[in-house]
């Protein structure tokens, strides 16, 4: 069972490394030019021959981390609806009964304390599933076992984990002394700089990669632009498995933790990401003090400021944002801010594609009043804002709209959940908002489709974003948890498809569509 993958791009539970390798000294290609110019080009003192030494003093305190998960599917009666559903039930006397499985999942993770608290990614420990938020499977963390690079295994607890971030930090069960590491400052990164990256790719534990900064706040591919979706990006060989696991400068300290890979072929390319240490350390010292995880929040919907609309307004190119939407009664509204407004700067910072406004307000303590500049009607102005906190993924979910005519999401072929794995669409709720913008009756059941895999059959027969799946196997579909289930029982008695009864946007007549499963 693979719940354990998909970030926009693709979490790397679960690759073989290859070693990066220079075949002539720094500054070879300069060999003829004067001493001055040689000396420019040859790289800063720390640059090593070999990374021995270093691997050695950090390795000790790099960790394999394997949690075992039970999986617990509702099972569906696939001829619900239709004349053989006696059948089924006389030959299924507990069609409902939920089917139990088992779930495994591997990653990386690094030790930050003698006393035993690890660091690794929450997708690592917590698998997408329904625990309690109504999305998929049920999956109940059973046990997590942390291996030590000598083969030594501990029982660990987890001691907190934020699903915004991606962290988690563990506990192991013991009263020994441990080897650890510790955070640097990811700040002062520059591309061009080595790096070094530890875990346990494809589960072999202890792979040692090297490579160099090649971006610093990057934003990935496929990027939702959340509050914490800006990432070192390393040419140091990452794949699966090496989740969690540490990015180390070449002062032994931790500046990254390797996160997500980027590529079409689901391995190595060269192109990975890892957390910064300036935002991880912070929200991992709040997990490990029990401490709830706090964001900022202005209750506005943004847009980014474009070439031509900087050209009509006389301002720098990639700075601002515009806002589309305000919420009534938070943080936004109460300050005076208007659709329209296009912000400029917030508490000191400017706003630009790299530190959007919601990348700089999500790392604003709630509560915080803070100034904010911004453009309106030609003007330039400052209001005053009291951030407030950020609601539940749960909440933003009921409160979001849906504009049937914006450009479709494309699904990655790796995203994370059931749907989006197995048939190449991503989901959302039909709430009454959504239904309004669809122009359908806001007590129809169903899920709208927001993406589609242009790769997946899905595709190939023709859904598109605004299509509302009413049924799977004649069955009603009354949320993504329900579709899920679903499509998971399909695959349990060894269908290749599913049929799915689809209200296309502009139809008002629902139509069949039999969907390969992937």
């Amino acid at each position: 069972m693979r719940y354990v993958y998909g970030l926009s791009t693709a979490l790397l539970l679960g690759g073989a490394a290859v070693s990066l390798t220079t075949g002539y000294p720094a500054g070879a290609q300069v060999a003829q030019n004067d001493e001055t110019e040689m000396a420019r080009v040859v790289p800063r003192a720390g640059a090593p021959e070999s990374f021995a030494d270093l691997t050695a003093q950090l390795q000790p305190a790099v960790v394999n981390i394997a949690t075992r998960q039970r999986v617990e599917v509702q099972a569906n009666n696939p001829f619900a609806g239709t004349p053989f559903a006696d059948m089924f039930q006389r030959r299924q006397p507990q069609p409902t009964e939920p089917q139990t499985r088992e779930a495994q999942s591997l990653g990386s993770g690094f030790i930050i304390s003698a006393d035993g608290y690890v660091v690794t990614n929450n997708h690592v420990v917590s698998p997408p599933g329904d625990n309690g938020g109504g999305r998929g499977p049920r999956i109940t963390l059973e046990e997590i076992t942390v291996t030590m690079p000598d083969g030594t295994e501990y029982e660990a607890e987890l001691v907190g984990a934020d699903a915004a971030s991606d962290l988690a930090v563990l506990k192991i069960q013991s009263n020994k002394t441990f080897p650890f590491v510790e955070f640097g400052d990811s700040n002062e990164a520059r591309v061009g700089d080595w790096v070094i990256a530890i875990g346990n790719p494809f589960g072999l534990g202890g792979t040692v990669t090297s490579g160099i900064v090649s971006a610093v706040l990057r934003t990935p591919p496929n990027g939702r632009g959340g509050a914490y979706e800006r990432y070192i990006q390393t040419d140091a060989s990452i794949n699966r498995g090496n989740s969690g696991g540490p990015l180390f400068d070449m002062k032994g300290n931790v500046i990254g933790i390797n996160n997500a890979i980027f590529s079409p072929s689901g391995g190595n390319v060269g192109i990975g990401f890892a957390i910064p240490s300036d935002i991880a350390a912070p929200i991992v010292e709040k997990l490990r003090a029990g401490e709830e995880i706090q964001r900022g929040f202005l209750g506005v919907n943004i847009a980014p400021v474009d070439d031509d609309m900087a050209d009509a307004l006389g301002l720098p190119r990639n700075r601002g944002e515009i806002v589309q939407f305000v919420r009534e009664g938070d943080a936004a509204d109460k300050a005076g801010i208007k659709a329209g407004d296009i912000v400029t700067r917030i508490d000191g910072k400017q706003v630009t594609r790299d530190e959007t406004l919601s990348f700089i307000v999500a790392n604003i303590e709630p509560g915080t009043r803070v100034p904010i500049d911004l453009i309106r009607d030609g003007r330039r102005m400052t209001v005053n804002a009291t951030i407030g906190k950020r609601p539940s993924a749960e909440e933003l979910m009921q409160q979001q709209t849906f504009d049937p005519d914006a450009e479709e999401e494309q699904v990655p072929e790796e995203a994370g959940g059931v749907v989006e794995e197995k048939v190449g669409l991503a989901v959302l709720e039909l709430t009454e908002d959504i239904a309004r913008q669809l122009g359908v009756s806001e007590d129809t059941q169903g899920v709208v489709i927001a993406g589609v895999d242009r790769n997946a059959d899905a595709a190939r027969k023709g859904l598109n974003r605004g299509d509302i799946i009413l049924e799977v196997q004649y069955n009603p579909v009354s949320s993504i948890a329900t579709l899920e289930q679903a499509i998971l029982a399909a695959e349990a008695e060894g269908r290749k498809v599913v049929l799915l009864t689809v209200r296309p946007r502009r139809s008002a007549n629902p139509v069949y569509v039999a969907v390969r499963l992937r």
